[in-house]
């Protein structure tokens, strides 16, 4: 089966047609990064213009470069939420509107389901159960994967997430956006041991995260040591992101050892990061656990998985009615 993607939750117009959950035809993303660096953040209502702009060519682009026909595609999986309303509500409109046309099946899918299910376009995709660590600008959790629709939230962040806590501290920094790249490349050329933040692990027999204390400690250091700041810059990002990603190692570790797990997973935005990926990998070899994350091109927003995650559903029998409608909060499932 052969399934149009469509996604538009945030800043990335994107289209994919994807066989059987598995194979990769086509990924197209349009990013509007250039858009919004200037606000240091995603503006809502630029995004949806943006969006507007360009998910005719896109989609159009992702037909061609798949060297498919309209009439080829059987079915049309696309973001429902959670995301910004306005830019969920071009993408879904679209492509309800596509496959109404065409006389097509089509299934509005969950946008972290679809994270998920990223694992499943690699070669060596994971065997369930597994427990995913989802990582990106707007949400940090840690599920328990049971099947391709079938997911237990077991943890999630109670104020920033991860992504949005590399951002401001960029911010902080005048470092640019988006901040998790940025920080990334400069922490390499500094000293992640050179200044102590706090690792908030809240209970540490529980799964929620908390990243607005590691966000006021990198604010108070600045304050307190101005002229210090300028000139330690890359240990302040360096000391910054080794604090945030031992707390999500350290999180992902113990829900695989309470749910007796040998396969782990980090997905999202954030798992682009090369030193959360390092550390990962570390831990996870300690333990004897294997580890499955998605190519830098999977990591972050695109419809490739929503395609696959839209097959399960769609194999399932589960279709979506004209009167759908997107949300915009945290909901698993349909």
């Amino acid at each position: 089966m052969k399934i149009l993607g469509i996604e538009t939750s945030c800043d990335e117009t994107a289209a994919a047609v994807v066989e059987d959950g598995c194979t990769i035809f086509s990924s197209v993303v349009a990013s509007q990064i250039e858009v919004h660096k200037p606000y240091g953040g995603v503006v809502p209502e630029l995004a949806s213009r943006k969006h507007i702009e360009a998910i005719v060519p896109v989609v159009e682009q992702a037909l061609t470069d798949a060297d498919l026909a309209p009439e080829a595609v059987d079915a049309v999986a696309v973001t429902r939420g959670p995301g910004l309303v306005g830019a969920l509500l071009v993408g879904f409109t679209f492509a309800k509107s596509w496959a109404y046309a065409r006389g097509l099946p089509w299934i509005g899918v969950n946008h972290l389901e679809g994270h998920i299910n990223s694992v499943f376009l690699t070669p060596t995709p994971p065997p369930f159960p597994f427990v995913a660590l989802l990582v990106s600008g707007g949400h940090t959790s840690v599920y328990h994967v049971t099947g391709h629709t079938g997911v237990e939230l077991m943890g999630q962040t109670r104020d920033d997430a991860a992504g949005e806590a590399f951002d401001k501290v960029a911010k902080m920094l005048n470092l640019g956006y988006p901040g998790g790249g940025i920080i990334g490349k400069l922490s390499k050329e500094g000293d992640p041991a050179a200044i102590k933040f706090p690792r908030p692990s809240l209970d540490k027999k529980a799964f929620d995260f908390s990243f607005s204390g590691l966000k006021s400690a990198v604010r108070r250091h600045i304050e307190t040591h101005p002229q210090a700041a300028e000139k330690q810059t890359a240990d302040i990002t360096a000391s910054f992101q080794e604090a945030a990603v031992d707390v999500l190692a350290y999180k992902l570790m113990q829900a695989a050892r309470v749910k007796k797990c040998d396969h782990i997973a980090v997905v999202g935005g954030v798992a682009a990061n090369e030193r959360l990926r390092e550390k990962v990998t570390a831990l996870a070899r300690e333990k004897g656990l294997s580890v499955h994350i998605p190519p830098i091109e999977l990591c972050g927003d695109n419809a490739a998985m929503i395609a696959a995650v839209g097959y399960h559903y769609l194999k399932e029998g589960k279709r979506s009615a004209l009167e759908d409608d997107v949300f915009s909060t945290t909901r698993m499932g349909i």
